[in-house]
């Protein structure tokens, strides 16, 4: 599925069938696993409750857990909340403790239990703000991290910050029948039918799934293409405050900014065993663009084809 919107207002496409077995054409409330696009969402939160006055990125994530767990620091400093959301708390990509029984479904029996005792025992191999680093337990952990502060479990965090205000009544952790009927079936990278994913703790990383129509609806708010109350911390969210030299992309709270033919664009890719996908948006023109795939093959390029027009090959 692809979605782009500006303006002059949205373009939403299907391509090709559900599965091998089902030639149904996927439509614009489709619903798919967006994998790491789920981040913004936890990001917007912090920025959000940073804009409220709530919060601040200063704020050490200790201060949001319980006595039970221990965080980490090195060299006397702490990690904050804005060092999750920008990927430079020097946490790993996973936890060391990191050991799915069922690695078609990795993250589903990893506990809260088992997060505090990774931060509880976990020695950082690097000062805390020295380089970005992408960590999903990072994430994980600030989306969990928020949703104790605020005495609540994740999707009710998101549902109540975000989704309820912007009216995106298909984007969830947990699928309702109803939703799960609309469900494309993921396919890893030979097209064989593979398991969903559930992300019960660290599901500020990744637990979402939602359909173009919602998501396209999330960046028109980004964009101001509608009015919302979250504009200003949305605009927060995505301002750079962190260069990657490995990259060459800008880091803000959850959203990268790149610079691809010519055009300045935020995005976010995500992923999960059988889905693929892609939201970003050119400030300056004022689109956005929404890509899901119910297979495992990235459709980053594809994005960047839509953003630069190089629609050739």
């Amino acid at each position: 599925m692809v979605g782009v919107t500006s303006a002059e207002g949205r373009v939403v496409v299907g391509y090709g069938r559900l599965s091998a077995d089902d030639a149904t054409r996927p439509d614009g409330d489709t619903v798919f696993e967006i994998g790491s696009i789920t981040k913004v969402f936890t990001s917007t939160v912090l920025a959000e409750l940073v804009s409220r006055g709530e919060l601040g990125l200063d704020t050490p994530v200790q201060n949001l857990l319980g006595d039970e767990v221990l965080m980490p620091t090195r060299n006397g400093a702490e990690i904050t909340l804005g060092h999750l959301a920008t990927h430079s708390s020097g946490l790993p990509r996973l936890p060391d403790n990191f050991d799915p029984a069922n690695p078609a479904n990795p993250y589903a029996d990893y506990t809260v239990e088992d997060l505090n005792a990774f931060l509880s025992s976990h020695e950082l191999d690097r000062d805390v703000g020295d380089a970005v680093e992408y960590s999903n337990v990072g994430f994980g952990l600030l989306g969990h991290a928020l949703a104790q502060r605020e005495g609540t479990d994740f999707e009710t965090l998101i549902g109540e910050r975000i989704l309820e205000t912007l009216h995106m009544p298909d984007t969830v952790v947990d699928l309702t029948p109803a939703l799960r009927e609309r469900l494309a079936p993921g396919h890893d990278g030979r097209l064989r039918p593979v398991a969903n994913w559930d992300v019960p703790t660290l599901a500020g990383a990744g637990a979402l799934r939602s359909t173009v129509n919602d998501l396209l609806t999330f960046l028109e708010a980004n964009l101001g293409l509608s009015e919302s109350p979250l504009l200003q911390a949305m605009e927060f969210a995505r301002a750079p405050l962190r260069h990657d030299p490995v990259s060459g992309t800008d880091i803000g709270l959850g959203w990268v900014t790149a610079t691809e033919g010519g055009r300045q664009f935020v995005g976010h890719p995500g992923a999960t065993g059988g889905y693929a996908s892609f939201i970003g948006f050119d400030v300056e023109l004022g689109e956005g663009i929404v890509v899901l795939s119910n297979s495992q093959w990235s459709v980053d390029y594809l994005a960047y084809r839509l953003f630069t027009r190089d629609l050739e090959g």
